[in-house]
This record gives structure tokens, C-alpha cells and sequence, in this order.
């Protein structure tokens, strides 16, 4: 796979996450292997991933005219790289080398004139469009299950990567929509301003996929999803392009914004926005806090949620959590705390929230920090490294993408799926959900383990993200968390949770959404889709029925 222009995707895994000199290897991945054949006395066999040359995928199907030829490319290393999102599923069907959906082309728009040319010809000719970022996408978002359609063109928008401007008396700055984040920070940087948003797929996604996907960052509290930090957007629509005005707020008529914010590529494809900035962070406080009684650490989380405070980390790990990527037992669960501000001292804010943890029974572990200022030059809190449990959990939580593919490698089942609920429903939600995922697991498994943490909280609910751990069968693994993934997402929407907090919906949550949007929304989400995409070619089957 080559390098083109602006973008970054030498090295990077075609089948997995990441680059590929980060994969797990060596001591890593035996340590990894031990501590998993603790849980699951299971043989484990590794299986290499396939060789591109040896996919024999499909020829294109369709011919791009001239004026747009050397934007696209028909290379076996682009197609298949773009064939699959990131998930547990997609990783494991890219090692068997079940590749059914391929995009025929894959193109790279240079400026907006290029993605108006490229959707202009693909509605002509009915080819399907499918948007791409960085590929992070775990609900098929960016698979292209396009049935019904000639052919179908994934653009890449990886080029369009560039910060174009900056207004520092407002504090935002013009965006366009391919910039990875890395990138992206490293464009604000001599400005001394950052947009602040750090996912987990922070290094391989983009603006336009947080935009499109209304994704969750950094924030646990406050600022948790990028909607809270849009100014204002362009799109590039079947209809022509929209532009909305760069205002800090307006109640006039619907917002035109949200329209598109988590649109997922079915109304059009996001090319730029005016993104709200901060001062980067100088003060920083953080603290662990184990708790003897998950219900008490519910409770103690609840009120920090609650009490105004507004940490910027605020992640409850269950036991079971706590252990297996923090390496810390405890008996109800660790609530790891983190406070920053680019204006003042934040150390009074931490104090006030371990005091809340003491009202429920929670004890500060050693890793509490003393006030620590700098230069606004840091990086996101959960990257700081160092031996507390904190820090061992932000590093596990940096490396799980790469450790689950690893054991996928050797048929474990290792996937995600989160949720959010309100305060009062969450006893119940978690309850039927870890009986779900146990059931299922025990079904298609024999055994496993069921985790929980919370990502983000808010006064009126929290955001829980499950981790399901369980040996798979080489050949049967995809199934099996099919059936575990069925087993849950019934049990969510029948406790009232949402099917997705932060991971979208794609193609692969469509089912309960339809069931979760309500009726008359879904008949408006309908027509505009009909008005703003005649042709039907975008991003069909995400949100809607593909025509």
C-alpha cells in the first residue's frame, strides 16, 4: 500500500487495528496469552493473516471518467483495506479471508470540488457512495453491503487534512473533515489551543468521522460527545451543499447541524467545520478510589455526576475490569478521577470528589496526585503513563485494540458493546445485561467473563461499556458473537438503554434502532433522505432501509 499526499497509511494494517509495529508480539503477547489461558484454560493456536495477493477479490465493476481517474484507485491493497471497518467481527473475517464486500473503487478527493464531481457522477449512474475517516467504524458503518447497486465507490477523504484556518479571539478554528486527530492536534499546537476531543480511536480517526458519528471523547462529564463542540458545518449533499452559519447559538428553527451530526454518511458527506477550541491544559489532578461494594461505587459515581464538579475523567471499573486491565483487585470496583483546566487549579475540585467517594465507603489508593501544572504542552490525560493503577489502566486502555486482535488471532472472543441509561434504570440494566451476555456466552461458549466500566456520566444517567471475554471455535467465532451481540442488544432496548452511546449505528445496529427512533422522526429522517439524496446512492442501509 502506498502513501499519497496529506495522509498517513504507511505501516498501518490492512485486516487490523492500527499500525502494524504496534501489534502485540514478544513478552507482550505471551504475558497476554498466560493471563487469558488463566481465565480460560483453552488451547490457543495462532492463525496468520492472509496475504493480500491470495484474496482473489472481484474486478471493479465500474470505470471512473477521466476528468476523476487519478483520483481513484483499484489497487487489491486499497480495496480490501477498505472493505471492513474495525471490529471484533471485521478482524476476523479479514483472517479468514472472508472479504464477500469490497468497495470497486476507493477515491480520494483532494478539496470539495473533487467529493461534488465524485457524488455528481455516482448518483448518475446509481453507484453507491460510501464516506470513510480513519476506518475506525465498529458497526459496519464503512462496510460496503450495498446489494442492488451496480457498484460501489468508498471515498476516503484522507487527503482533505488540513487546518484552515484560525480564529483565536472566538477561539475555533476551520477544520477540514479527513484530519486525523493526531494531525489535527499538531495543527492547533503553535496556537496553543486544542479541540480537546481524544476517542480511544483518537490516532486513526477522523474530524469527519467523529462528526458523522457523534462520537464520544476525552470527556467523561461536560464535553463527552463531539456535538457539544461544532460551530458549524458543511456538507456535501444529492441537493447541493450545506452551510450553516458560524454562530456560538441560535434558536432559529431546527439546527441544521444536527441534521447531519450522526448522519453516518446517509444525507451527505461532511467536508469541513468550524470546531469550538480550548487553551490546553496546564493544572491537573487525578486519583484512583477502590470501593469494597459496586453498589456503593454506583452511588459514590452518581454523586460526583451530580455534584457540578465536572472531572474530565470520571471511568468506573468493575471488579473484573479493575483486574484484567488495571491489574488491581478490589471487591466492588476503582473509580479513576482526573481534573484539568487551562485557567486555574483544579486539586480543591479532586478533593471535594474523594470526599463524596469517603460519604460511600470509597478509599484513595496511592496514586493521588499532587497539583500538577505546565506548559499546555500535554498530552490527553488517558495516555500519561507511570505504575499506578490509573496509569496501568489507561495503558491497557490504548493497547486493548491491538491485544483483541491478537487473540482473535488465536479464536478468543474479545468485543465490546455500551450503552447509556438513566440513574434509576441502571441496577436493572446491568443486572439483565450481565445475565444476558452470561447466558449467551455459556450457550456458544461453555464459559467467559462479563465486564463493565463506565466511559462517561452525566447527572441523570451514566454511559456503561461491557467487555465480553470467552474462547471461540477458529472458523465459528464470528457466529458466536453474533449470537452473544443478539443476546444483549435485546436485553438493552428492553431495559430501556440505548442500542449505541458513542459507537453509531451502522449497519450492524439498524435492527434495534428502528425499533428505538420514534415513529414519526423516522418518517421525517425518511423524506429527508428522499430530498436530500435522490439518487439513493449514500451510505445505503445505514439509519434507513437501502432502497
Amino acid at each position: 500500500m502506498g502513501q499519497f499526499e496529506g495522509a498517513e497509511i504507511v505501516g498501518r494494517s490492512w485486516w487490523g487495528w492500527g499500525n502494524d509495529e504496534d501489534a502485540v508480539r514478544g513478552a507482550e503477547l505471551e504475558t497476554l496469552l498466560t493471563r487469558v489461558q488463566a481465565l480460560m484454560p483453552e488451547e490457543l493456536t495462532d492463525h496468520e493473516p492472509p496475504d493480500i495477493s491470495s484474496l482473489d477479490l472481484p474486478g471493479p465493476r465500474v470505470t471512473p471518467p477521466a476528468s476523476l481517474a487519478a483520483l481513484c484507485s483499484a489497487e487489491p491493497e486499497d480495496r480490501a483495506a477498505h472493505a471492513h471497518g474495525k471490529a471484533f467481527r471485521d478482524v476476523v473475517r479479514n483472517l479468514h479471508g472472508d472479504l464477500r464486500h469490497v468497495p470497486d473503487l476507493v477515491a480520494r478527493p483532494a478539496g470539495e470540488r473533487d467529493v461534488i464531481d465524485l457524488l455528481d457522477w455516482c448518483s448518475r449512474e446509481g453507484v453507491a457512495v460510501v464516506p470513510y475517516g480513519g476506518g475506525s467504524s465498529v458497526v459496519g458503518g464503512v462496510e460496503p453491503r450495498c446489494d442492488g447497486h451496480p457498484a460501489v465507490v468508498t471515498v476516503d477523504l484522507g487527503r482533505m487534512n488540513r487546518v484552515l484556518e484560525v480564529d483565536p479571539t472566538s477561539r475555533a478554528a476551520r477544520i477540514q473533515a479527513g484530519a486525523l486527530g493526531p494531525h489535527l492536534e499538531d495543527q492547533l499546537r503553535p496556537h496553543r489551543l486544542t479541540l480537546r476531543h481524544f476517542p480511544q480511536s483518537f490516532e486513526f480517526s477522523t474530524l469527519g468521522g467523529w462528526l458523522a458519528t457523534r462520537a464520544g471523547g476525552h470527556y467523561a462529564t461536560l464535553y463527552t460527545h463531539i456535538d457539544d463542540l461544532v460551530e458549524s458545518m458543511r456538507v456535501v449533499t444529492g441537493a447541493g451543499v450545506s452551510a450553516s452559519m458560524r454562530l456560538p447559538g441560535s434558536g432559529a428553527g431546527p439546527s441544521p447541524d444536527r441534521l447531519f451530526l450522526g448522519s453516518e454518511g446517509s444525507l451527505g458527506i461532511i467536508t469541513e467545520a468550524w470546531m469550538r477550541l480550548q487553551e490546553r491544559p496546564r493544572w491537573r489532578a487525578r486519583a484512583s478510589v477502590r470501593f469494597g461494594d459496586y453498589t456503593a461505587a454506583v452511588a459514590a459515581t452518581r454523586a460526583i455526576a451530580q455534584s457540578g464538579l465536572n472531572p474530565a475523567n470520571c471511568r468506573l471499573l468493575d471488579a473484573a475490569e479493575a483486574l484484567i486491565n488495571a491489574g488491581v483487585g478490589v471487591g466492588g470496583g476503582l473509580l479513576v478521577l482526573a481534573f484539568e483546566s487551562a485557567d486555574h487549579p483544579v486539586r480543591p475540585h479532586l478533593d471535594r470528589a474523594v470526599e463524596l467517594c469517603r460519604d460511600h465507603g470509597g478509599e484513595p489508593a496511592v496514586d493521588t496526585d499532587a497539583e500538577s501544572g505546565g506548559d499546555g504542552e500535554g498530552v490527553p490525560e488517558k495516555a500519561i503513563g507511570g505504575d499506578t493503577p490509573a496509569a496501568t489502566w489507561r495503558s491497557s486502555f490504548l493497547r486493548m485494540p491491538y491485544q483483541r486482535d491478537a487473540l482473535a488471532r488465536h479464536s478468543v472472543i474479545v468485543e465490546t458493546f455500551e450503552t447509556a441509561c438513566t440513574w434509576d434504570r441502571f441496577e436493572v440494566l446491568h443486572h439483565t445485561v450481565t445475565e444476558a451476555a452470561r447466558q449467551a456466552i455459556h450457550e456458544v461458549a461453555g464459559t467467559g467473563v462479563v465486564t463493565c466500566r463506565f466511559t462517561h456520566v452525566y447527572p441523570d444517567g451514566p454511559a456503561p461499556y461491557f467487555g465480553v471475554y470467552a474462547p471461540g471455535r477458529w472458523g465459528s467465532t464470528v457466529a458466536q458473537w453474533d449470537h452473544i451481540k443478539d443476546a444483549v442488544s435485546e436485553a438493552i432496548h428492553t431495559c430501556g438503554g440505548t442500542i449505541t452511546h458513542h459507537h453509531a449505528v451502522g449497519r450492524d445496529h439498524r435492527p434495534w434502532y428502528d425499533r428505538q427512533r420514534p415513529g414519526p422522526f423516522a418518517a421525517a429522517l425518511t423524506a429527508a433522505k428522499t430530498a436530500l439524496d435522490p439518487a439513493g446512492v449514500l451510505n445505503p442501509g445505514v439509519l434507513l432501509p437501502a432502497p
